[in-house]
């Protein structure tokens, strides 16, 4: 008689009037994870870390290399180089885990089959760990007459406008809601204020910081605070509960959601964040995010798990909350795999390192899914938490690399 578990098989004898059980080992458990950032390297080092032997899993990502999504400020303002910042995936080197540079052209959720330019890669799990694209054209005029900074290479472009920029109006702008890393144009503004100061040129400089929000973080209201006192006390006007919605690139003119007009010599945009276009051809979205269980990161296709900036579960687009959400992912995994039950659940919370200026750092502890709404606690700014945010992310390059 055969009896089949989740990951083995026994077979049942009698003889002799007793009972003997032969456990025969099942294949090794298929899993395939796309994209490699923060989410995807987290939950291929934690399944390693875990399954050992167990494990056959394959790590798909376009480029050929990784970088923290903080590091981008380094490069932006020139404290590092762009070279010094990017990490070979060449040099993933885990225990049942491969890595593979293609591009995925298809992803076929019922059959948990994807397609890329050079393969086909079947498997007994998928996890989507794609992140978001930015659309550039979603906001009239922001390609002719702006810059973006979050991609790696908007941030590069910066660094070389900068050093040319000697006065005016400077805009960091929000157009598009949600968007990564929601303290990001609070450092920008303040990051920017001390690169004009030692030029010599800020007297000669007016920066203005748009967000959607009321406060810089909401959850938090010590770091907003401390962010609002900083943008008073260096001169930076904030312009609260406001995206903007086009820009005049002939004129130089932002205009804001509610018809106001801001003149710039330097725009700084934040834009428009949506999913892959190989993710929305998927059938996984709805409302323009991939859905999932809050307790276990499960989309509604089974065996189908999506983490992080792709989806819409309720915490920041931002690394470290992808980073909590691939770990409970993990847990998911390996309990399924095991035959047993899943009791935790993703807690939605995490910390946020926020750059004040003068090499000082705070740090905002969120809980993104406490009732009866999310919660933060504020860490005052420091060159100890500054540290700490340089110990937190070797750490994390020597776990995943």
């Amino acid at each position: 008689m055969w009896i089949k578990h989740y990951n083995w098989f026994i077979v049942i004898t009698h003889v002799n009037c007793c009972i003997s059980i032969l456990y025969l080992k099942k294949n090794k458990l298929r899993v395939v994870v796309l994209g490699a950032g923060f989410g995807g390297l987290e939950i291929a080092a934690t399944l390693s870390e875990r399954m050992g032997d167990h494990l056959d899993l394959t790590l798909i990502d376009r480029n050929e290399s990784f970088f923290l999504g903080f590091n981008k400020l380094d490069v932006m303002f020139g404290r590092r180089s762009a070279k010094s910042v990017k990490h070979a995936y060449k040099k993933v080197k885990k225990p049942g885990v491969r890595f593979l540079r293609e591009t995925i052209t298809a992803i076929d959720p019922v059959t948990r089959r994807v397609t890329t330019d050079q393969d086909i890669h079947d498997s007994d799990v998928l996890v989507i760990a794609l992140g978001a694209d930015y659309d550039i054209g979603a906001t009239p005029g922001l390609a002719e007459g702006g810059n973006e900074f979050y991609s790696f290479e908007g941030a590069k472009q910066v660094r070389e406008i900068l050093p040319k920029f000697r006065r005016g109006n400077v805009i960091v702008g929000v157009t598009g809601f949600p968007f990564k890393c929601p303290p990001a144009p609070s450092e920008v503004a303040l990051l920017l204020h001390d690169y004009l100061t030692r030029k010599g040129i800020r007297q000669d400089c007016h920066i203005s910081l748009v967000v959607p929000f009321e406060m810089p973080i909401p959850p938090s209201y010590g770091t907003s605070k401390a962010l609002l006192g900083a943008f008073q006390k260096r001169g930076i006007e904030y312009i609260p509960e406001m995206m903007v919605g086009s820009i005049d690139p002939v004129h130089q003119i932002a205009e804001l959601d509610d018809g106001n007009e801001i003149p710039f010599d330097l725009f700084l945009g934040i834009p428009e964040h949506k999913v892959p276009k190989v993710v929305a051809e998927s059938g996984l979205l709805f409302d323009e995010w991939i859905p999932v269980d809050r307790k276990n990161l499960k989309t509604r296709f089974p065996n189908v798990y999506a983490i992080g900036d792709v989806t819409s579960v309720g915490a920041p687009k931002a690394g470290l909350f992808a980073k909590g959400a691939a770990r409970t992912a993990a847990e998911s995994i390996i309990a399924e795999y095991k035959g047993i039950g899943y009791a935790d659940s993703y807690d939605g919370a995490g910390s946020c390192y926020v750059e004040l200026g003068e090499g000082l750092v705070a740090r905002a502890d969120v809980d993104f899914f406490s009732h009866p709404s999310p919660t933060g606690t504020h860490m005052q700014g420091s060159k100890a938490l500054a540290n700490e945010k340089r110990m937190i992310e070797k750490q994390m390059l020597a776990r995943w690399f």
